[in-house]
């Protein structure tokens, strides 16, 4: 069965980092079905495993940084830290590069993106 594209409807697709938003909520929803204590948890968990990841990247090598930085990226996509994910897109690629000033620049932005992350996280956590 073959459709006229007459008939199809077009929509816009959502922009893939909403403008102004450190953490996209909307997207952050949408992944955890709407449930508000599984949206807590899962940003709880990102809390964490952000400020892990980052201080392991120190003192490690380029690949093991690239590797780290590639687990980094699928979370805060998960979640919608855009920022977070651009940034640590680009350490992923700037670790074979064989300046390794590049590599410390793109992991001082990374860092810089976690840390505005982990803030507006701490603002939409629950206080205990």
């Amino acid at each position: 069965m073959q459709l006229a594209l007459d008939t199809v409807e077009r929509t816009a697709a959502p922009p893939l980092a909403p403008a102004g938003q450190t953490i996209d909520r909307e997207h952050l929803a949408r992944m955890t079905l709407g449930d508000r204590s599984l949206e807590t948890e899962v940003l709880e968990l990102f809390d964490r495993q952000a400020g892990m990841l980052l201080t392991r990247m120190k003192d490690a090598g380029a690949n093991v940084v690239a590797a780290l930085a590639h687990t980094l990226k699928g979370s805060a996509r998960g979640i919608g830290a855009w920022q977070v994910a651009q940034a640590a897109e680009a350490v992923e690629m700037s670790a074979p590069q064989p300046d390794q000033d590049v590599l410390a620049a793109a992991v001082e932005r990374l860092s810089a993106a976690v840390d505005e992350a982990r803030a507006a996280i701490a603002s939409l956590l629950p206080v205990h």
